[in-house]
């Protein structure tokens, strides 16, 4: 599947991307329904989400995970909880009505400086997760621009903290990510030890790719397997672990989510997101 934004944010354009590549989910983030701005799924006002659940209904696509905004690296630890609860709240309601069984969370943006609020943020992390687990659902922690990111040690700080709460692992977070268990100045961290380290709690997979630029000091999107996240390694070494679970790309080729100065036409993020999945396929069929 795929993060399906990076399509088009119209929520029929989303649906036709993924039947075009064969697939038969989606990774559901930012939609559009006409008469209505974008906005997140668990975000959009009832009327908007209604037209969209009619739309994956009818076109018999699944909504594997909400890719949601709890937590993310625009939300500050030391910011009220309620409206986190808020969303916590909505997505539940959607998700029963999408049949929907996973959720991707973050563990709030990183503070900058030393103090970090862990105890706060593992007691606001135990109740998003306690929340979801009551309802059947499970809440996945993505290594992003957030607590759990800052390094592997973190986010085994964080799980060990957190009962329950399992991981989505993006294969190139790492590469622009500093390593915050290091000393100053910080190195980027390695995708590969990254995913060992959280392997046993993995429950999803985001696939993206980039290379460091250190003249820039940014990334360099790149296809999957041509840049710093070992993603050919990474599926080849789940394929073989026995892994069945989910694997969605978020290609930031022609758009970045977070990023509003990177942008393309309409035609060519869709073409671009059509060839990303096509290389994903490719990679897959090469592991047999």
């Amino acid at each position: 599947m795929g993060i399906s934004d990076e399509a088009g944010t119209a929520i029929e354009t989303q649906i036709q991307a993924t039947r075009e590549l064969g697939w038969n989910a989606i990774e559901a983030r930012a939609v559009e329904v006409e008469g209505f701005p974008k906005g997140n799924i668990h975000d959009i006002p009832e009327e908007a989400f209604f037209k969209v659940e009619k739309a994956i209904k009818d076109s018999g696509i699944e909504v594997y995970c909400f890719g949601s905004t709890i937590g993310n690296w625009a939300k500050k630890i030391t910011e009220p909880f309620e409206p986190t609860l808020e969303e916590v709240k909505r997505s539940i309601n959607r998700m029963k009505r999408l049949g929907t069984k996973y959720i991707r969370v973050m563990s709030f943006a990183i503070e900058p400086g030393f103090e970090q609020y862990e105890q706060e943020r593992f007691s606001r992390m135990r109740e998003i997760t306690r929340r979801f687990l009551d309802e059947g659902f499970t809440p996945l922690h993505e290594n992003c621009m957030n607590y759990g990111g800052m390094s592997k040690d973190h986010a085994l700080k964080l799980l060990e903290n957190v009962p329950g709460l399992k991981w989505v692992f993006d294969t190139g977070n790492p590469v622009f990510n500093d390593d915050r268990s290091k000393p100053e100045p910080y190195p980027k961290q390695n995708a590969w030890e990254f995913y060992q380290a959280v392997k046993p709690y993995i429950e999803h997979i985001h696939i993206k790719d980039a290379v460091w630029d250190t003249r820039k000091g940014e990334p360099i999107y790149t296809f999957p397997g041509e840049g710093e996240g070992y993603v050919r390694e990474i599926l080849r070494d789940l394929h073989r672990s026995g892994y069945t679970k989910g694997v969605s790309i978020e290609p930031h080729i022609a758009v970045v989510f977070h990023d509003s100065q990177v942008s393309a036409s309409a035609e060519r993020q869709y073409n671009s997101y059509l060839e990303y999945g096509r290389e994903l396929n490719h990679i897959i069929d090469e592991l047999g």
